[in-house]
């Protein structure tokens, strides 16, 4: 168990950044959001939708990050798969969160 109420993969995988069988471990910010994403290796980019409030208009606005997530072999996840994602060490210039989860 990794410390947070998600399910565990049912594969398993020789992944070193795994943080279910690897020694990766995931702290700080959990989030959801939609793989828009999945062309590059064992990398996945994760859209991150919220609302923000602009105090002039009164008026709430839709906006959106993109976030560049690891996800381990042992996790199917596709474009357009909803997925939990979790803060961890940086891996790389860019991915500093892991995928733990599909919805």
């Amino acid at each position: 168990m990794i410390g947070i109420d998600v399910k565990e993969p049912k594969k398993s995988c020789n992944d070193e950044n795994c943080p279910f069988h690897g020694t990766l471990p995931v702290r700080g910010k959990l989030t959801e959001g939609k793989i828009v994403s999945d062309k590059m290796n064992k990398t996945v980019i994760v859209r991150k939708e919220f609302m923000t409030k602009l105090d002039k208009y009164e008026r709430f606005e839709k906006r959106s990050t993109r976030i560049a997530a690891h996800i381990p072999d042992c996790i199917n996840g596709k474009t357009g798969d909803t997925v939990k994602i979790m803060e961890c060490r940086p891996l790389s210039k860019t991915k500093k969160f892991v995928v733990v989860e599909v919805l």
